[in-house]
């Protein structure tokens, strides 16, 4: 771990670069056939960055949904390096299945809760192969969603800054990624329970005397944290209230809810809640952060958790492994694969997909330039920073376009006596177990959940 005092000026542009470039270039040569795609995916950030304290950002939400993959999502979008139909995959017994649109089935109560634990993600990746999705998990793992069938996503993607070659933090679940998007490591890689002793961006900006805010629906992710970090937690209602206002806090975490998740109810985007509900859901933030008072200052970022099991044709590159990380047993380095991203501001730069090497640790080192924040590890210290992609010139930024999306609320999956329910059943089950478990933690230490 870098200790208290250690700042990017002492890792050279060069180096930086090089590290960017090396790690883009070993993606380029992965488990496809992507010599036509090679030059873009070997881009580099050029523009060097203004002055921070004078760049005109002057608050910063990031918005994490679930489970989601590129390939799965937007493996349709023009000008990405996205896949969907026509791959073939292979079960365990050997018989090959094609990808496929699951619309109108917007669910997939039917299957299991594809495979996306540490060990899982490894089968999937399959030394970088890309093609142990069926060896894991059932057909629902390499079925995708089209431009049409995703309301939100369908439509600000193509206008605003995206990425196709964002990746997770760690090939492994929810509770590591998510603690990567906290603290820069982590000290898991499993869905675990014990309290965290990590220190996280929350300790960097109250350090400098900075406001930072969690908001939450319905369960704190912060509670695995314990107490500690009870005095910035709000209910997710006030996350609107202060967007209405522009009372937001120079940093922001929004969560959505967990809890109904794996019933069909649920709207962060992980199985079994509808697709259309997450879509309404992304919405409702864009909405709130567009029409804010606060707009004109404000960095946006949508991203997801990790990449849920779902098919995803890019290998990710590994990175430098804090020691955190290696005492609990990610030894690899490996990144998971590639989730959507959107970077949505009067900075952004519109109907543009970036091909640039980033992950969960690059939103971190955005903050962390922007407020001039120690990096938390190795990793946020060495990742490319998001600011790149922003445009700090524009005279007179476009408006930000106004989406219509159905506020749909997910039907609860019904139980049907099968061997694919009977797995869904299980998976389900240890969902419920843990964030039920950190929902009795997180009360306990004086949270509302």
């Amino acid at each position: 771990m870098l200790t208290k005092g250690v700042s990017m000026s002492l890792i050279s542009r060069r180096r930086f670069l090089t590290t960017a470039a090396t790690a883009a270039g070993g993606v380029a040569l992965g488990c496809s056939d992507r010599s036509i795609l090679a030059p873009p995916r070997a881009q580099l950030i050029g523009d060097l960055l203004p002055d921070p304290a004078t760049c005109g950002i002057e608050h910063v939400i990031v918005f994490m949904m679930e489970n989601r993959s590129f390939d799965h999502f937007l493996g349709w979008l023009p000008g990405a390096d996205g896949k969907q139909a026509g791959l073939t995959y292979f079960d365990a017994a050997g018989v090959p299945h094609s990808t496929f649109p699951l619309a109108p089935d917007f669910q997939g109560c039917g299957y299991g809760d594809p495979d996306h634990s540490y060990a899982g993600g490894r089968v999937e990746y399959n030394g970088g192969a890309c093609d142990g999705w069926l060896r894991a998990n059932d057909v629902f793992s390499i079925g995708y969603y089209r431009q049409e069938d995703l309301p939100f996503l369908g439509r600000a993607v193509p206008d605003w800054t995206s990425f196709d070659q964002y990746f997770c933090a760690i090939l492994g679940p929810t509770f590591p990624n998510r603690i990567y998007q906290h603290a820069g490591q982590t000290d898991r890689i499993q869905n675990s329970l014990e309290i965290s002793q990590l220190p996280t961006i929350w300790d960097r900006l109250a350090a400098r005397g900075l406001q930072g805010r969690y908001y939450y629906a319905d369960l704190p992710f912060l509670g695995l944290w314990g107490a500690k970090y009870l005095p910035i937690g709000r209910p997710i209602d006030a996350f609107y209230a202060d967007c209405a206002t522009g009372a937001l806090p120079h940093v922001a975490f929004v969560d959505g809810s967990f809890l109904q998740e794996l019933t069909g109810t649920g709207a962060d985007d992980h199985p079994y809640g509808d697709v259309r509900a997450g879509e309404a859901m992304m919405n409702r933030i864009y909405a709130a952060v567009t029409h804010s008072p606060a707009w004109s200052g404000t960095v946006l970022v949508i991203n997801f958790d990790e990449w849920g099991g779902f098919f995803d044709h890019v290998p990710p590159a590994v990175a430098p492994i804090p020691p955190a990380d290696e005492a609990a047993g990610n030894v690899d380095g490996r990144r998971g694969f590639r989730t959507p991203t959107l970077l949505i501001s009067p900075f952004a730069r519109r109907a543009r997909t970036s091909h640039v090497l980033y992950d969960h640790t690059s939103v971190l080192r955005m903050i962390e330039w922007r407020w001039g924040l120690d990096p938390l590890s190795v990793r946020d210290a060495t990742a490319n920073n998001l600011a790149h992609e922003l445009h700090f010139n524009l005279i007179d930024p476009a408006p930000p376009p106004a989406y219509s999306v159905p506020d749909v609320v997910g039907a609860p999956c019904p139980v049907r006596p099968t061997d694919i329910v009977a797995l869904a059943a299980s998976r389900r089950g240890a969902s419920r177990a843990h964030w039920g478990e950190l929902g009795a933690i997180a009360q306990r230490y004086g949270w509302s959940a």
